[in-house]
């Protein structure tokens, strides 16, 4: 009886700990998450470079690595940070639609100064309440109060 509970006990274990591994994968688990960007990539990519300097520093000081070895795996990281540095520094470059849209933002802000102010808009922190209100959404504060029409 209890080498019987035992079995069972063992068999359910089994199947708890398998049912995992034998599952299909879903769609979305082997993903990469959304913020990933390619100069994000490039500067990952870049520090897992400079990481694995530091470990070749290290092994040769600790002498597992010789002079020879050494040298040309060293020339070898600082080559493809140098290419990742410079593929970096192309993606950060400012082009020439970059600064129109650069532009265009600051006139359109430009625009919004001059325009009359709305009496939802709050004076204090600028947040543009929905119509009607009395006090700010955003940070309580009193707004003036509108005319009738």
């Amino acid at each position: 009886m209890v080498l019987g509970v035992a079995i069972l006990l063992v068999i359910g274990m089994a199947a708890f700990v398998a049912a995992p591994l034998l599952a299909p994968e879903s769609p979305g688990e082997g993903a990469l998450p959304i913020d990933i960007t390619p100069l994000t990539d490039l500067k990952r990519r870049r520090m897992v470079v400079y990481e694995n300097l530091q470990d070749l520093d290290f092994e040769f000081k600790a002498g597992k690595i010789s002079p020879e070895d050494y040298q040309a795996l060293r020339e070898n990281h600082l080559a493809e940070a140098a290419q990742l540095m410079l593929a970096s520094q192309e993606q950060e470059e400012v082009t020439e639609n970059d600064v129109l849209i650069e532009r265009q933002v600051a006139a359109r802000r430009a625009q919004r100064k001059q325009q009359p102010h709305d009496p939802y808009t709050c004076p204090g922190c600028g947040f543009e309440n929905p119509l009607p209100v009395k006090f700010c959404g955003n940070c309580g504060t009193k707004l003036p109060q509108q005319a009738p029409k």
